[in-house]
């Protein structure tokens, strides 16, 4: 992120550059840099004459690079966007020649999402003389969380870590998806609000009793009951709560317990670092320890492994709600 304020910041102080190459795996922030480029180098009256969005798949290399030596009119810059500019990467090498005398007067903004430029090559070693060149990261699952807390942090929000965990079992690390319902809650709660599990349930549709946090949870505890409650709305409700996930959720906790199982230093603050959760889930850890010994967890990682395959139709009887109420049950017992 702060790589992105940097951006911005030169960007506010008329520092502009003539190519800014957008790439990489997380589209979130691709957007959110091309979209303050789109809404502020340009005022509203120069935007009509001087302002021109392309996209990869209508375009070629020779019309991007016409489109880009022309002067403005009646304005200090143009800008041009090129949206889903991967869609070119079979000849987007083509462009070393423009990029090698830019026109100042131009600003060119790539968007070249799921796909980065080799740099090895030319057109990358150039850019990043000429231009700006930005590699947006995928965040690993262990930190959504944190990236949610700045984010709400930034808008005077607060939220709880179950809350955030939640969020990220839900929606994944796809950080557009949870941009939008963060703004739903934006919406419907003050300023200064912390933001529960409550708040989670009634706005977004995620029950915060039946989901694979608190089985999770449930699990850790051997806690059969809950367990097979939370597993039973889950077959009830299996679009909200699809088995692949579970299991990938699972695998990921028993991952991590056999980790745990390994670290010298069981220090509350050296296993949250370890393991990458947040301090306050750690006391679960070592509940689920005491429940779950080393080898045992080595067996119930093999267990869930066996489900994962069964679950995505290979050498499978069992139907998907039975399938994983037989995980269950072995897990537990």
């Amino acid at each position: 992120m702060n790589e992105i304020r940097d951006i911005v910041s030169e960007i506010k102080k008329g520092n502009i550059k003539p190519i800014y190459f957008l790439m990489g795996d997380e589209p979130y922030y691709i957007d959110k840099i091309s979209d303050f480029i789109e809404e502020t180098i340009l005022d509203e009256a120069e935007k009509g004459f001087n302002q021109q969005i392309m996209y990869g798949r209508d375009a070629s290399i020779e019309d991007i690079v016409s489109s880009a030596k022309r002067y403005p009119m009646m304005a200090e810059r143009q800008v041009i966007i090129v949206k889903e500019a991967q869609d070119l990467s079979r000849n987007i090498e083509k462009l070393v020649a423009y990029a090698q005398n830019p026109q100042p007067t131009t600003v060119l903004v790539l968007n070249y999402k799921y796909k980065k430029l080799d740099k090895r090559k030319k057109l990358h070693k150039t850019i990043a003389k000429t231009g700006l060149i930005y590699e947006s990261k995928k965040l690993y699952e262990n930190q959504v969380s944190d990236w949610i807390r700045r984010v709400l942090s930034g808008k005077k929000y607060k939220i709880e870590p179950k809350a955030a965990q939640m969020l990220v079992e839900f929606l994944g690390t796809d950080l557009s998806k949870i941009s939008n319902e963060l703004d739903k809650l934006m919406i419907v709660l003050p300023k200064e609000s912390i933001i529960n599990d409550k708040h989670i349930e009634d706005n977004i549709g995620i029950s915060k009793d039946y989901n694979n946090f608190e089985l999770r949870k449930a699990i850790g505890e051997k806690n059969v009951l809950k367990a097979n409650r939370i597993i039973n709305y889950f077959s009830e409700n299996p679009k909200n709560n699809p088995t692949v996930m579970t299991i990938s959720l699972l695998n990921s906790f028993f991952t991590q317990l056999l980790m745990f199982h390994g670290l010298k230093d069981k220090s509350k603050n050296s296993v949250a670092k370890s393991l990458g959760v947040s301090p306050y889930f750690v006391d679960e850890y070592f509940l689920a320890g005491r429940n779950y010994p080393m080898r045992k967890v080595a067996q119930v990682i093999a267990f869930l492994r066996d489900a994962d395959v069964k679950s995505k139709g290979v050498g499978a009887s069992l139907s998907q709600k039975d399938l994983l109420k037989e995980l269950i049950f072995r897990v537990l017992h």
